[in-house]
């Protein structure tokens, strides 16, 4: 048994050894020794390729406007490891995790010496959460986030209210396979028997993958421009303003802080759940807490302004779709500004397209390394990159913050890329904000 919190993220850590084990066989195994708490749980389950953190975040949000009490479960994390489980928002403590640790410990062990091998650190977390939630007694709804995939994803035990496929991209080729049509497959593989699936699905042999799979499992299906669809979408200084039209309900005028013309499409995703949770009597939530929720959501780490001046902003964009979606937001809204990039990339991810797509629109790009098993080069980035004006960074800490001293008044910086590297940039870039407003 742990004793201490550091004792027990150890052992969660260390257990990224054993990589990703796709099969549900070691999840269903540790249920059953644990009185199989999922089933004990209302669940919504959201999976998809970019956008999943924000649709769960909307809709924590509008459910806890409603004064529902709402658990979430999500990956990576941003700012610190216990926000992976979290309550209505709130982590949960060190303490907690300990405990956690320590009921799934000796189950672990166990699993180690049968054929089905020992859990993955993400089974190991997507097991404690499990326990935890169903042994939260306070708890209304949980929100399932898709750590890869679906189909062999370890939260896809679940028995959900209802689905949610936010979209369709080329991430993670090596494992879910090569075209939009085969992980579209391995992302449907979360669609359930009657139950109603949302997705904003555009890619048009993705979207007919999700269709059959629905039709296969007899589950309704609610898609973006069909069933739902968005309209008088507007950019505004701090968020956009849009429009909801679904098959029985027109919301005017919705607002979002977060930025971004894709967001307006996630938080369509969680409205549209919403209505259909409502009018089925699942829930009960009046159009103001669906309003004021969607204003009120903040994720972290998605084109986050982290300073108005200097401008800088940080933004999660670890793929191609994300990397688009980033220069889209830039060209649109920021294009009377010199734009300067860093950038930290994981070296599995299809690299090419993502560089050549920043080159477009950067005055300068860096690139810089970072302490983790699967972080690209430096070098290995700056020789993709065909700018005119780039840079290869090792030591990337002193290396913001003297870009960030040094930004001319025109200029803004834009940090990206992996999640892994924002989840360990961000703290330290906020400090020394913090340190250059105190010294002011």
């Amino acid at each position: 048994m742990f004793t201490t919190y550091k004792e027990a993220l150890d052992w969660i850590h260390a257990r990224l050894r054993l990589g990703i084990k796709p099969g549900l066989k070691r999840m269903e195994w540790m249920m059953d020794r644990l009185g199989h708490p999922e089933t004990k749980i209302k669940t919504v389950h959201i999976g998809g390729t970019n956008g999943k953190g924000s649709t769960v975040t909307y809709l924590r949000s509008i459910l806890q406007e409603a004064g529902y009490t709402v658990g979430t479960f999500t990956s990576p994390y941003i700012e610190q490891f216990n926000e992976r489980i979290s309550v209505n928002g709130k982590p949960i403590t060190d303490q907690e995790i300990l405990e956690l640790t320590n009921v799934i410990l000796p189950l672990a062990n166990e699993l180690e010496e049968t054929d089905l091998g020992g859990p993955t650190e993400f089974e190991v977390i997507t097991a404690m959460s499990f326990y935890y939630f169903a042994n939260y007694p306070e708890i209304d709804i949980v929100l399932y986030e898709v750590g890869l995939g679906g189909r062999f994803d370890s939260t896809n035990i679940v028995q959900p209210l209802a689905s949610i496929i936010t979209n369709i991209g080329l991430d993670h080729t090596n494992i879910l396979g090569n075209t939009h049509e085969d992980i579209a497959f391995e992302k449907a593989g979360i669609i359930k028997e009657r139950t109603p699936i949302f997705t904003a699905v555009k890619h048009p042999r993705a979207l007919k993958v999700i269709e059959e799979q629905a039709e296969k499992k007899e589950a309704s299906i609610y898609r973006l421009d069909q069933e739902f669809s968005i309209g008088a979408h507007e950019s505004i200084q701090k968020g956009e303003i849009f429009t909801l039209q679904t098959t029985g309900d027109t919301l005017e005028k919705l607002e979002i802080s977060m930025i971004g013309q894709h967001q307006t499409e996630n938080a369509a995703l969680a409205v549209s759940a919403v209505l259909y949770l409502n009018q089925h009597a699942f829930i009960s939530v009046p159009e103001q807490a669906i309003r004021n929720g969607l204003k009120k959501a903040y994720w972290p780490g998605r084109f986050e302004v982290l300073s108005e001046n200097p401008l800088v902003i940080i933004d999660g964009a670890h793929n191609d779709e994300g990397i688009t979606a980033l220069v889209h937001e830039l060209s649109t809204r920021y294009a009377n500004r010199n734009i300067q990039i860093i950038f930290a990339a994981l070296k599995d991810k299809k690299l090419d397209k993502m560089i050549a797509k920043l080159d477009g629109i950067a005055a300068q790009i860096s690139f810089v390394s970072f302490d983790f098993p699967r972080a690209a080069n430096a070098e290995d980035l700056l020789k993709i990159s065909q700018s005119a004006n780039k840079f290869a960074v090792e030591d990337w800490q002193p290396y913001i913050k003297e870009e960030i001293s040094h930004l001319p008044p025109n200029d803004m910086l834009i940090i990206t890329g992996s999640l892994y590297f924002i989840s360990e940039a961000k703290p330290i870039i906020c400090q020394y904000l913090k340190n250059m407003t105190i010294s002011l």
